[in-house]
């Protein structure tokens, strides 16, 4: 996929056929393919695989980042987002993510975020 044009259209495949793509395991029930970028340095984008509640934990960003839910729905602090929602989280902010019913989701990172410690 070349990283400079992204579309929609490109995506949809991979939520009806997701196994046509490497996923990488990313946190408990949720998997990552990068889109580009390494998500230690500078920008990146990645599709998510959440099944039923998974979780991404706690984080805080650095820039901001872009979540455009395909399907399913995923919920955080300020509510619950469903297909075709377009989350916007500006730096500074911190979140966790669950998806109780298990989501795809294109994530476009500014900078990378930083995760909390337990």
């Amino acid at each position: 996929m070349d990283p400079t044009m992204i579309k929609i259209s490109h995506l949809l495949p991979f939520i009806a056929l997701p196994d046509n793509i490497v996923w990488r395991p990313f946190f408990p029930g949720v998997e990552i393919h990068r889109i580009y970028g390494d998500g230690r340095n500078g920008p990146s984008a990645a599709l998510l695989r959440f099944q039923p509640n998974g979780r991404v934990p706690l984080h805080e960003h650095t820039g901001y980042e872009h979540i455009l839910v395909l399907s399913g729905s995923q919920e955080d602090e300020n509510g619950i987002a469903t297909a075709g929602a377009l989350v916007v989280s500006a730096p500074g902010s911190r979140h966790s993510i669950v998806s109780r019913e298990g989501c795809f989701v294109l994530a476009i990172y500014e900078k990378p975020v930083v995760f909390a410690t337990a």
